[in-house]
């Protein structure tokens, strides 16, 4: 039986590589980062609903949960979360505003606003507001989560209908900020001459924005117009 050469140092020498043979590639394994989602909602049940549902997914990790928008703001300077899922209604501070103030501290900042009301008004808002992505709360849990990773990586996520909607808010007829006062008076339920006591302008005045509000809206009486304008998120109730 052959012995086995032996080093200078009397080690057995290690088996030289056939010649020809391709040397193995040096690989490192690196551990993908996870995307860090910040939840804001004043509803305790759908943060942790949410939170549960992202907890399960190996490429995310909730980093922080807010009950109202001044806590989501302060715990988004806090963490610097990859996406922010932000609700639209919310105490303290509303979603707009929250919105407007974490983009205000850094520009690039993704937020998906994740929200029950799909009136017009509200998404033109919120996309004008610097969000990425406005998706109403039925929508499909992996669908959600899809719509996390497409904002992580750069996209914008809105859905088609909810996209014309946008469209068509951005195409029609948009009433003043008078008007938006007067509609909110109207809401109350408050007279033409109340109304322009309210806001220091004549009673004709405030006949003539009325007729512009109709005219704008396509309605034909106070109830209506209200009702329109809470439905497209015009004013609140």
């Amino acid at each position: 039986m052959k012995s086995k050469k032996k080093s200078a140092s009397g080690r057995d020498a290690a088996p030289r590589r056939p010649v020809g043979a391709a040397r193995r590639p040096y690989q490192t394994v690196q551990k993908k980062s996870r995307i860090g989602v910040l939840i804001a909602d004043d509803h305790s049940v759908v943060r942790e609903g949410l939170a549960s549902l992202i907890r399960r997914k190996p490429d995310m990790t909730v980093v922080g949960e807010a009950s109202n928008g001044r806590e989501a703001v302060d715990l988004w300077k806090q963490h610097r979360p990859d996406v922010t899922l932000l609700d639209l209604r919310m105490p303290e501070l509303d979603g707009v505003s929250a919105i407007k103030e974490i983009r205000a501290g850094d520009e690039n900042a993704r937020i998906i606003v994740l929200t029950t009301f799909d009136g017009d008004e509200d998404i033109y808002r919120a996309i004008q507001a610097g969000a990425k992505g406005y998706l109403l709360k039925d929508v499909p849990r992996e669908a959600l989560m899809d719509s996390i990773r497409r904002v992580h990586a750069g996209e914008t996520c809105v859905p088609v209908h909810l996209a014309a909607k946008l469209a068509e808010r951005v195409s029609g007829e948009t009433l003043s900020a008078r008007e938006i006062d007067v509609l909110k008076l109207m809401a109350q339920g408050k007279s033409n001459k109340e109304i322009g006591s309210a806001l220091f302008i004549s009673e004709g005045t405030v006949k003539s924005h009325v007729k512009a509000i109709f005219a704008k809206m396509n309605v034909v009486s106070r109830t209506e117009a209200v009702a329109n304008a809470t439905r497209r998120g015009l004013i609140q109730l």
